[in-house]
């Protein structure tokens, strides 16, 4: 399970992204990847799977 904070997210369009608090990486999420509703800087909790551009933020709860 990785942590980290919502730095961006769209609710119209279902997206966004979360900078993993362990590295400078960030991780593209869609909203069916949540278990919880999330907002900007909101500290959650995240799995990675591999998605077609790249590793998805999945299993996205609040922290």
């Amino acid at each position: 399970m990785n942590k980290g904070t919502v730095k961006f997210f769209n609710e119209a369009k279902g997206f966004g992204f979360i900078k993993d608090a362990d590295s400078p990486k960030e991780y593209f999420v869609h909203s069916n990847g949540l278990k919880d509703r999330i907002t900007e800087n909101d500290e959650v909790t995240f799995d990675l799977e591999e998605g077609k551009k790249g590793l998805n933020a999945v299993n996205v709860k609040l922290a």
